[in-house]
């Protein structure tokens, strides 16, 4: 028996608009992220501290997704979020995607929080556990990272997804990131 052949099927314009006419729409404003030239002078703090007084713009990702830093300290940093449809997956809770998100958003920052002058960080492995769903209902969440271990080359931290107003746990994570030189300006 000859083995079955694959299905393929193109989505026209017709089929890729829902039928039912209840669009919804969404759009943001960002500002261009500041080249390593402006940012190498100041320590991941003094940066972190820019971007949450508006000295520095925000990540563009904040708009993107709809969350924003709210507090920084050394080696500790905590993002909010507002969940809503517009982050839903086909099953209509929110995407695993957005929660992770602001798990490498809050372990990242940390990091950086921790950072000397012209050094930076990216993170190379990021490990998350979601233990309750999120809904459009579900109220803001609030991302606290914390740095674990923050060397020459690798720095490591976790954190924790919760409701900002009950402290309910949504999801916990740890990253484990690469810290290096900035490029020269130039």
């Amino acid at each position: 028996m000859a083995p079955p052949t694959p299905h393929h099927h193109s989505i026209t314009a017709d089929e890729a608009v829902p039928p039912h006419g209840n669009h919804r729409s969404r759009t943001h404003t960002w500002q261009p992220p500041k080249s390593y030239a402006d940012i190498g002078a100041h320590t991941g703090l003094e940066l972190a501290r820019m971007s949450l007084d508006g000295r520095l713009p925000e990540a563009p990702i904040c708009g993107t997704l709809g969350f924003r830093l709210v507090a920084v300290g050394e080696g500790e940093a905590a993002f909010e979020g507002e969940p809503g449809e517009h982050l839903f997956n086909p099953m209509g809770s929110v995407h695993g995607g957005y929660m992770a998100t602001l798990l490498d958003s809050a372990l990242g920052t940390a990091v950086l929080t921790a950072l000397p002058a012209g050094r930076a960080y990216t993170t190379v492995q990021l490990g998350v556990n979601m233990v309750r769903p999120v809904s459009a209902t579900t109220p803001t969440l609030r991302c606290e990272g914390r740095a674990v271990h923050v060397g020459r080359t690798t720095a490591t931290a976790q954190a924790r997804l919760v409701g900002a107003d009950d402290g309910r746990l949504y999801a916990h994570g740890t990253a484990t990131c690469a810290v290096f030189a900035l490029p020269e300006a130039g």
